[in-house]
């Protein structure tokens, strides 16, 4: 999708690409990041454990419930490194804001990189209530940022999702890099449309007025509101439902250009996806082919039917 001038610059905690920099000494090294996802990005590797002070091997540390608050505590020592950790969180991730970054994977029940459901420790039984201190800090500054977890990129619409947003978030970056014009943003805009239809047609039909009020809007609002809409609707997941509507979509600009056996075939492999009898990639894989051969322009410009590069195989297993 013309990404590549650029390197994609991604924000991960380093013990997910091999680094030993775990409390044991170890790793947790996630292959799908490494050798695979890793062939298309740039990481930018952050342990706040490590990078706080901590030596490795080190104690573990813990979020802990108290009367005045979560705390992380280090439960054998009684080493408290809340105060600590809360103001290196704040200016490290200040400090990513010079990175570029385009979406960045956390470490799950980390208590300082979990994005959700970490351990909270209190007098009974933990509760799966907690937030990693640094991930707080993270999601707060860039809200817009794709951010996930590597274990719940082991689910495959998961995963599609995150990595279709971080080209999306990229491309979105370059469009407002620099002195964008209106017609640049209607064009983006006009890119996206079937992408933004498969995730949240709501979403589409809210950024559509502000698009048309653009030559009036205060500039840096407009870029902050269309930011925030377009990056929440590609967040929510392009169910079945929706893609087949896609599909359906698209099926129309070939109304007068299939035969009757063709358009037939096409229909049965998009209702053969709706069943789940197929992956998204194989109704896109033809449709893709026709665009080429009857070189629909409008089509061929749509992010939706290329989002990520074809090569990752994201779309063969939704």
């Amino acid at each position: 999708m013309g990404d590549s001038e650029r390197p994609i610059r991604i924000g991960v905690s380093s013990c997910l690409l091999g680094r030993k920099v775990r409390f044991d000494g170890g790793h947790k090294r996630d292959d799908f990041l490494v050798d695979t996802f890793g062939n298309w990005v740039e990481w930018v590797p952050v342990c706040p454990e490590v990078e706080v002070g901590m030596g490795t091997p080190r104690e573990s540390i813990r979020l802990v419930s108290t009367p005045g608050g979560v705390r992380v505590l280090a439960p054998t020592s009684g080493t408290d490194w809340t105060g600590a950790m809360t103001a290196f969180a704040a200016a490290r991730v200040a400090a990513l804001a010079a990175e570029d970054l385009c979406g960045y994977v956390l470490k799950k029940d980390s208590p300082t990189c979990g994005m959700e459901r970490v351990k909270v420790y209190g007098a009974g039984a933990p509760a799966r209530s907690g937030r990693g201190v640094f991930a707080a800090a993270l999601l707060a500054r860039y809200p817009n940022l794709p951010v996930e977890e590597e274990g719940r990129l082991g689910d495959p619409r998961l995963r599609e999702n995150f990595v279709e947003r971080v080209f999306a978030y990229h491309r979105l970056r370059r469009l407002f890099a620099g002195r964008w014009t209106v017609g640049e943003v209607v064009a983006f805009h006009t890119a996206h449309k079937l992408q933004l239809m498969a995730h949240a047609p709501a979403a589409y039909a809210a950024l559509g007025p502000l698009v048309a009020g653009a030559k009036t809007a205060p500039r840096d609002e407009f870029r902050r509101r269309y930011e925030a809409g377009f990056m929440a609707g590609l967040k929510a997941i392009a169910t079945a439902k929706r893609n087949t509507n896609v599909l359906h979509h698209i099926l129309g600009y070939f109304k007068t250009r299939l035969d009757a056996g063709s358009r037939a075939e096409l229909l049965g492999l998009i209702d053969d996806y709706r069943t789940g009898l197929v992956p998204l990639v194989v109704p896109v894989t033809l449709i893709r082919h026709y665009v080429r051969l009857f070189d629909v322009a409008y089509l061929a410009g749509q992010t939706y039917l290329e989002p990520h590069p074809k090569e990752l195989m994201l779309r063969n297993h939704v």
